[in-house]
């Protein structure tokens, strides 16, 4: 009768990367099992050949996780920071102990501030705001975007008129203490891009929004009726039945009448026959404002 001859033990490491597990040496060949050690009382029987409880072949640990050297953690990939995300919170950083850093990119040195915008929307209004801490880099960038977004979006209401441009200047402070802080040290994220200084930018011609309008404010002012007064003289650019008068100097060719009197708060034109050369009169009536001129021919 014939037998197979026993096979060697198989390894306990199976699939394990190189260089792990035990060490690429033969198994030693079957052997006629030895003989039983001798026990006396007291005595506990160990494992054969000098290994240790739970040692496998080259010194192994059996049912232990296997670790990194000493001095080495483990690498954990990370997803990469994007341009203007919040830095997370507790991550760990790089600055030195009691250093601030920014809450965008984890550089450092980094100081508190506030960056404020505006966006006018005809009636509504909506107010902007990102707060730090900032870095050089990031605080200079986050008050060139807000500022610029404001150059265009703020103007469209009558209350951002008037508002926009404090909201503007108050990051005259911010920028002022992002420009003392030195260049950042890298932090684990990116910082923003500063991009062109404003004064480079097309947004700045936002700055021309306002000085056009309040410019017709005047402009219009300048040739109402409402503020003429007696001396002065006004053409029609209109009809008897649809006139349309304005203000205009009395030395030039435009002049067709000349202010003779003016009843304020008052639409009866029957009056202005108390004033010497009335041959006409101009009523204007809108909301609450009403008045009326009496005219003579230039």
């Amino acid at each position: 009768m014939t037998t197979s001859p026993p096979q060697p033990p198989q390894n306990p490491y199976p699939g394990q990367p190189g260089g792990y597990g035990p060490p690429p040496e033969q198994f030693p060949q079957y052997a006629q099992p030895q003989s039983q050690p001798e026990t006396h009382p007291g005595h506990q029987p160990g494992p054969a050949n000098g290994q240790q409880p739970g040692q496998g072949y080259g010194g192994q640990q059996y049912g232990q996780p296997q670790q990194a050297p000493y001095g080495q953690q483990p690498f954990q990939q990370q997803a990469p920071y994007q341009q203007g995300q919040a830095f997370p919170h507790g991550q760990q950083a790089f600055a030195p102990q009691g250093q601030q850093q920014c809450r965008f990119c984890g550089g450092y040195p980094a100081v508190d501030a506030t960056v404020r915008g505006h966006q006018g929307m005809i009636i509504l209004m909506r107010w902007l705001k990102l707060q730090g801490p900032f870095c050089r880099t990031c605080g200079i960038a986050s008050v060139r975007d807000m500022t610029s977004k404001s150059l265009w979006q703020g103007w469209w209401g009558i209350g951002s008129v008037i508002i926009n441009p404090i909201i503007m200047l108050t990051n005259i402070g911010p920028m002022q203490k992002f420009k003392s802080l030195p260049e950042p040290a890298p932090g684990p994220g990116r910082p923003m891009d500063p991009g062109k200084p404003l004064f480079q930018r097309p947004v700045i011609l936002g700055l021309l929004i306002p000085v056009a309008v309040l410019a017709l404010i005047i402009f219009a002012n300048l040739n109402s009726t409402s503020n003429a007064d007696v001396g002065q003289c006004v053409q029609n650019k209109g009809t008897s039945s649809n006139p349309d008068v304005s203000v205009v100097d009395c030395g030039s060719s435009d002049a067709e009448y000349k202010i003779v009197g003016k009843l304020d708060d008052s639409t009866d034109d029957t009056q202005c026959d108390q004033f010497a050369g009335s041959e006409a009169s101009y009523v204007y009536e809108r909301g609450s404002t009403k008045y009326t001129l009496c005219l003579s021919p230039v």
